[in-house]
């Protein structure tokens, strides 16, 4: 068996020293491209604990950027991601926070762009695993590493139900879900993860179910 690197044995293939803070930080910043959507116009990205203090040295800030150019952990366009970035007119802003998170390596990300914007949290656990802890102000855990799928929708009675029911019938196991609202009767946010990839036939099914928003998926 021929591996590429030595981290294909005990962790993700990758570009960088560390796992937790490079190939954390690219998965975490391409969800955020990802559930936006498109590339974006510019980017504050605020670092807290470990992240904060060591992104520099330990190519945090680079990953963080090829994230949002859709660059995966193991693209040696990584080590150029600011030239890339700036050759796209993307302007990209880092923060050192003084607060204190409840995880070392916590990063928020904002971006955006003359037709909207975003904003999410996520952590990197270790071992190039992550977790996304919020989106736009909903609280969710989504781990990034299986397939998933975030569906915005009206906080209306059998809505969840109706979800479940269409993906039992396309016989799409959920392997986790859970449902974040800021208020009772307003917009709310499934995560659903799954165990295999859900076909575009199925997502245009969901949304056109009644009460639902919009659909997004993250293929892993």
């Amino acid at each position: 068996m021929k591996f590429r690197s030595v981290f294909d044995i005990i962790g993700p293939v990758m570009i960088g020293p560390s796992s937790s803070h490079t190939a954390g930080a690219v998965k975490i910043s391409r969800v955020a491209r990802t559930l936006f959507g498109r590339q974006p116009e510019w980017a504050v990205i605020s670092l807290y604990g470990s992240f904060a203090q060591t992104y520099k040295g330990h190519g945090t800030d680079i990953a963080l950027i090829g994230g949002l150019l859709n660059f995966d952990t193991y693209d040696e366009r990584l080590t150029s991601s600011y030239k890339f970035a700036k050759e796209k007119g993307i302007k990209i802003t880092f923060i050192e926070e003084t607060a204190i998170a409840d995880h070392p390596n916590t990063v928020k990300i904002q971006i955006g762009d003359k037709d909207g914007n975003m904003e999410l949290v996520g952590i990197s656990i270790g071992g190039g695993k992550i977790e996304i802890i919020e989106l736009n102000g909903f609280i969710l855990k989504l781990s990034g590493n299986s397939p998933a799928i975030l569906v915005m929708h009206q906080d209306r009675y059998g809505t969840i139900a109706a979800v479940s029911n269409l993906m039992a019938k396309r016989f799409i196991n959920i392997a986790h879900m859970e449902v974040s609202r800021k208020e009772k009767g307003q917009v709310a946010l499934m995560t659903i993860e799954v165990d295999e990839n859900i076909g575009d036939d199925t997502l245009e099914q969901l949304q056109m179910l009644p009460n639902i928003i919009q659909v997004t998926k993250i293929i892993q």
